[in-house]
């Protein structure tokens, strides 16, 4: 074969050679590119899961006890804020009874040693008219404490101002020494369990409400209690509403939704809380999620 037919030849295999290459990578990248959707959706799908996970499940700065202790008040009132050792007292100067109480018990204040005193006086830090021991006496009502004596045995002080007549209410002796009584050695029990609660009570007042007494303390209707315990996983929180009259039933029985007890009281409690678990643990009222 002359020079002039092999160098024709080798041309054309160059050629061939050339355009195989080619159609083979156009090949290859076609074969590639459901791998790489694939890959692609893939990761799309990672991303949306993520952002998709419920909120509860993000972690968050519990607040303080003193941010999850006072209540926000819907509608206006009259109230002078008092704080106290053991206690907060939203007190009402024209009802001559407390707005609402609110506490921390802790495990370690369960053990207090303190004796109880048993004497009721005026708080100091009042400002305008107060019930006396004269209002109650021959009433038909006990004095009934807010926050406990009971709670306040880690502390002189805190035991003292517990008795003082801005932490008490008119309350039927059977409600006072029986169901309401039994609730509050129930928190404790919950307190010691879950390391610590967070308590808010107080009256609820009808619109023509009883009064005893010459400075004409009102007798409340009904009676809240809300608890929540913040550091326990999931968190908790449960309502009880009594009426002012003999409460002797088993406690589950005045187990009440947080939020119907805000519909009652026009207050909002725990607002601090993100909303979702807020709306979460005050629409449940389930006594038996609680250690019994």
């Amino acid at each position: 074969m002359n020079r002039s037919k092999k160098g024709k030849s080798r041309k054309l295999f160059k050629k061939k050679s050339r355009s195989n290459y080619k159609l083979g990578c156009i090949i290859v990248l076609i074969a590639f590119i459901p791998i790489l959707y694939g890959v692609y959706l893939y990761c799309q799908q990672i991303n949306n899961t993520k952002k998709e996970e419920p909120q509860a499940n993000i972690s968050f700065q519990i607040p303080s006890g003193k941010e999850l202790k006072i209540p926000v008040s819907l509608t206006p009132r009259q109230e002078q804020i008092i704080h106290h050792t053991g206690y907060t007292v939203s007190y009402n100067k024209d009802l001559k009874l407390p707005n609402w109480v609110s506490y921390e018990l802790t495990r370690k204040e369960t053990k207090g040693k303190e004796k109880r005193n048993d004497r009721f006086i005026a708080d100091p830090l009042v400002t305008g008219s107060i019930a006396t021991n004269a209002d109650y006496t021959r009433s038909g009502y006990d004095k009934g404490h807010m926050a406990p004596a009971a709670d306040m045995k880690w502390s002189p002080q805190a035991m003292k101002e517990s008795f003082y007549f801005s932490n008490m209410c008119p309350q039927h002796p059977q409600l006072n020494r029986r169901g309401w009584k039994n609730l509050e050695e129930k928190i404790r029990d919950w307190a010691i369990a879950d390391s610590a609660i967070i308590i808010i009570c107080g009256p609820i007042v009808a619109k023509q409400p009883k009064t005893i007494g010459k400075n004409k303390v009102v007798v409340p209707q009904q009676f809240f209690k809300v608890v929540l315990s913040p550091f326990v996983k999931p968190m908790r929180a449960i309502g009880f509403l009594f009426n002012n009259k003999q409460s002797v039933e088993p406690l589950s029985t005045y187990v009440v939704t947080i939020d119907s007890i805000e519909r009652l009281t026009n207050m909002d409690f725990f607002a601090p809380l993100p909303d979702e678990i807020e709306n979460k643990i005050e629409a449940e009222a389930n006594y038996f999620q609680w250690p019994n």
